[in-house]
């Protein structure tokens, strides 16, 4: 992982009432804390309507929400509302806490925290390469390279995030145990390829298996065929790019991994219910169960 100095935080404010309405990016960072006196009170704070989403790298932090305090070991992350009852801090008995934080806001944004928080709580043991931990580490990584230069980019990036959240939570997190690692590579490999033209003999080369028991063996511990994965994959990236009003189909199709438009719109509609240019007309976040399908 690439490394940060010890307190790198990048804060955003671009217009456009898409990113109070459907997700916006407030605030994101890597931090090493070492002095006791770091305490953050949720209903002491000026920020209002925002969520808070941080993650242990090294180190131990601590929360208490409500009545009840976490220790924040290696791995472990909070999701929290603000305002709210919690309070997280640099407890007593660790020298640091090491952690990434991002920290966004938005009325569809907040909707889908209260599923994954009512569902799940707000205390989550992730591995680093979990894709919300990813997606933090590659925007912080982006900003620091080239940027984020604009509402609509900012507020992409934040609903990806929570989208990667509720994907975790509904469908990586119960199949993490179960399968087996040629079918997590195989997994990983889509993830980083998704938008490319890639094809099921791409995947089962990348697995190291062959076609017949790479697809028993997929459909097993994934409980979904390879292609209908990745096209689940592409389409929910899909639903994001559609709120960019200058991108048209073709380009949409092409930047997660279809060479046929019409294909492309196709398998949309087929998962969806309706088509990308239906879906763009009617303006609305498609509600996220309608993205896993099992």
């Amino acid at each position: 992982m690439q490394k940060y100095s010890n307190h790198n935080s990048y804060g955003f404010r671009f217009k456009g009432d898409y990113q109070r309405n459907v997700a916006g990016l407030q605030a994101i960072g890597y931090e090493l804390r070492s002095d006791p006196s770091y305490y953050w009170e949720g209903l002491n704070r000026g920020e209002k309507n925002v969520i808070v989403f941080q993650y242990t790298l090294n180190g131990r932090g601590a929360i208490r929400i409500g009545e009840t305090t976490h220790q924040l070991e290696k791995g472990t992350a909070f999701f929290i509302d603000i305002p709210s009852d919690h309070c997280y801090y640099l407890p007593d008995n660790s020298a640091e806490w090491e952690f990434i934080f991002f920290t966004i806001y938005g009325n569809e944004a907040h909707s889908l925290f209260t599923e994954i928080t009512r569902k799940h709580g707000h205390i989550f043991q992730l591995p680093i390469h979990a894709g919300p931990i990813r997606h933090i580490l590659k925007t912080i990584e982006k900003i620091e390279t080239t940027g984020i230069n604009h509402g609509y980019e900012a507020s992409s990036c934040a609903y990806s995030f929570i989208m990667e959240c509720l994907e975790y939570v509904e469908y990586e997190q119960r199949n993490a145990t179960v399968a087996p690692p040629p079918i997590l590579k195989a997994v990983e490999y889509m993830k980083e390829n998704f938008q490319k033209d890639i094809t099921l003999d791409d995947i089962v080369r990348e697995s190291g298996l062959s076609k017949y028991h790479f697809t028993r063996r997929f459909v097993k511990s994934m409980n979904d065929t390879p292609i209908h994965y990745l096209n689940n994959m592409r389409v929910k990236q899909a639903l994001q790019l559609l709120l960019i009003e200058e991108k048209t189909i073709e380009e949409i199709s092409k930047e997660v991994g279809y060479s046929s438009s019409n294909y492309f719109s196709k398998v949309f509609k087929h998962m969806v219910g309706e088509t990308p240019s239906e879906y763009r007309k009617n303006t609305c976040v498609m509600p996220v169960n309608h993205l896993f399908i099992d």
